[in-house]
Order: structure tokens, then C-alpha cells, then sequence
């Protein structure tokens, strides 16, 4: 691995990395503060190449939120509401079919779904949402509700959490998405998120899903309160779970968005700070096989700077997200297979369609 660049700290980084050595919090940290972003990226492009070479992948997928209800008090989230507030909303099954049947085309794959945790209807509501769906649409995947939502469903069912994931499973579930996790540490989880799951709970939901046969996806919203200390001790942690189960697919940094839409760039993430973060995650989760660039956080040109810097999936279609548009996301709410087929080619990387588990629908 040639490293083109005066910094020797970075030459000794990449020692460790062609060695097998695992880099550590301080490695990290070194690698968030030095102005070599490039030599940062040209590390996290090899340890892609090796991993993933050429290949990009993108999935066809539909984002659905059941219900906007909330009872917790995030205060990065513009979604939730009250019961009873304006705008709050909770599909029944007509509505719900009749959400997915306006969106539906017969390429999509996976059901990406996530919500409030509305403590107005019962754990059974959220079993019926799988329900319905694997009913009407069998080949599609269910990735349903995140380690937070696990945490929340166990108390308001009075069933523990791994009981809580074997009746999801039951019901259909097929995999978790990787929300909830914001940033792993209590002292940030206390300020932006007292009302949902631990740490520890997170990571256990995690863990029980693995242990059940799923395959999951890990998420780090940064950009607000947290350290670059925080960051990394956040990466460490879902990488000792990773060592522990290999249950996880995929990581996924994502920028915070602020309240707002008209909000200045004083409140959003740099590109450098998105580059960079999504560089170094590479670099540190070496026992992940994929980095995604999430484009409804960072919009598309930089989602195609990030595929030099390490990050080998672009996400899916969407349709219509609703969550980061909630507050101040500035792209589109949804994407076609022929632009992000169009954004991986102009990188000079290969496209390819996958399915929930990475495996290969087509290559481009």
C-alpha cells in the first residue's frame, strides 16, 4: 500500500493495516485531526478495494412508516408527533396497503420499515404490520424496526426483548435496520435520547437478533454533541459486538440533519467531516464487509465521492423517505435504478443490484 503523503503517522497506519493490525481509538483520532484527508481516503479506497474491488451496490427498496406517534423526545427528530397533535398519524391495514399499493413496483425488494414508538397501540399492531405485508407481498424482504424499537416494544408487551424478536420472526420479520443507535454512549444518549434504549440495550437487541439467525445493519448519526472520541468508541463498540456474532452486514454513518430545511451550513455536517467520517469508518470496522454512503443525508455527488473513500453501498430508491425530509434533509425524497446505476458508472465502479443480504440480483 503506497501512501503518497509527508505524514509519517499515516505510513505507520498503513503498516498496521497491511499487517492485519486493528486500529485503535487513537489511531482514529489521529486520522480525524491530520490535514491528510486525501492520504485518509486513499487508505479507506484500499481496504475497499480488498474487501469489495470495483463493485458498488444499490437496492430497490420502499420506505414505510407506520405511525408517527412517539413517545419519546429525540431532540434531533422532526417526525414524531403526540397523540392527538397535528399530523399525527397511525395506519390501519387499508391504509397501509393502500400506501404500499400507489408506490409498489415489481422490481422492489425489501420493505424498510421504522416508526414511532407509540405506546397507543398494542406489541400486536406492529406483529399485524409484518403480517399484512408478507401476506400481500411474500418476495419482499421485511426489515423492520430498530434496536430501539425492540427495547420499547419489550416493555409496552411485558415480553423480554429476545421474545419480542421470536414473535417478530414469526410474524415475518426478516431483518433489523440499524436505527436507534445515534451514538453509543450515555453521556450523548442522556442529552439527545433519555427516553429510548441504552447502549447496552441497543447492542443487546442486537445481539438477540443475531442469535436468532438474523442478519442486521449498525447506523452512527454524528454531527450534533458527540466527540470524535464518541465516534470511534461507537465504531469500537459495534465492532466488539461484530467480533462477538458477525451478525452484522453493513455500517452506516449518518450526517445529522438540522430542524429544518432553510437552516444555514453552519448546521448541517462539512463534506470534509462526511468524507471523512465515512474514511475512517472503513478503517476501523475492519470485521464489516460493507461501508454505505447514505444519500438522503449527503445528496448524491458527495455519495459518489464517498465510493473513493471507502464506502461500497449507495443504499436504494426508497420511493419516499420521510424521516430525514421530516427535518432538513435537501435532496429528493426517492431515487430511480437508472440514476444510481448512472452514479456508480460515472465513478468508474461497477454497479451491482442486490438483494436485503448482499446477494446478486444483476451487475451493470
Amino acid at each position: 500500500m503506497a501512501i503518497i503523503t509527508q505524514d509519517t503517522k499515516i505510513h505507520d497506519i498503513a503498516e498496521k493495516i497491511r499487517h492485519g493490525e486493528r486500529l485503535s481509538i487513537e489511531d482514529g483520532l489521529f486520522l480525524y485531526e491530520t490535514n491528510d484527508i486525501l492520504g485518509v481516503a486513499q487508505l479507506a479506497n484500499e481496504a475497499n478495494l480488498q474487501k469489495n474491488g470495483d463493485r458498488v451496490y444499490f437496492i430497490e427498496n420502499m420506505y414505510i412508516n407506520p405511525t408517527n406517534v412517539c413517545e419519546a423526545s429525540c431532540s434531533f427528530c422532526g417526525f414524531k408527533r403526540k397523540p392527538g397533535e397535528e399530523g399525527a398519524y397511525t395506519m390501519n391495514e387499508e391504509q397501509l396497503l393502500e400506501y404500499v399499493e400507489k408506490r409498489w413496483n415489481d422490481n422492489i425488494r425489501e420493505f424498510h420499515i421504522v416508526g414511532g414508538h407509540n405506546n397507543e397501540v398494542p406489541f400486536d399492531y406492529y406483529l399485524d404490520t409484518i403480517r399484512v405485508l408478507k401476506k400481500h407481498y411474500p418476495n419482499a424482504t421485511v426489515k423492520a424496526y430498530t434496536g430501539a424499537e425492540i427495547e420499547f416494544f419489550s416493555r409496552i408487551s411485558g415480553l423480554s426483548m429476545k421474545e419480542v424478536l421470536e414473535e417478530l420472526v414469526k410474524a415475518g420479520l426478516d431483518t433489523l435496520p440499524g436505527g436507534g443507535a445515534e451514538i453509543l454512549t450515555e453521556r450523548y444518549r442522556e442529552k439527545m435520547s433519555p427516553d429510548k434504549a441504552s447502549t447496552d440495550q441497543w447492542l443487546e437487541a442486537h445481539e438477540l437478533a443475531h442469535g436468532l439467525g438474523l442478519r442486521t445493519h449498525a447506523t452512527m448519526l454524528y454531527g450534533s454533541i458527540e466527540s470524535k472520541e464518541e465516534r470511534l468508541i461507537h465504531m469500537d463498540r459495534v465492532r466488539q459486538l461484530q467480533d462477538k456474532t458477525n451478525g452484522f452486514m453493513v455500517f452506516i454513518p449518518l450526517a445529522m440533519q438540522p430542524r429544518t430545511a432553510a437552516m444555514g451550513l453552519t448546521r448541517r455536517t462539512s463534506a470534509y467531516d462526511d468524507m471523512r467520517t465515512i474514511a475512517i469508518s472503513r478503517l476501523m470496522l475492519d470485521n464489516f464487509d460493507h461501508i454505505k454512503a447514505y444519500w438522503i443525508n449527503i445528496g448524491v455527488q458527495l455519495t459518489q465521492m464517498a465510493l473513493s473513500f471507502g464506502a461500497d453501498d449507495i443504499h436504494g430508491t426508497l420511493i419516499e423517505e420521510r424521516i430525514s425530509h421530516s427535518v432538513g434533509a435537501l435532496t429528493s425524497q426517492g431515487i430511480t435504478r437508472k440514476e444510481l446505476v448512472h452514479l456508480i458508472k460515472t465513478a468508474n465502479k461497477k454497479p451491482v443490484e442486490r438483494d436485503t443480504f448482499y446477494n446478486v440480483i444483476k451487475e451493470y
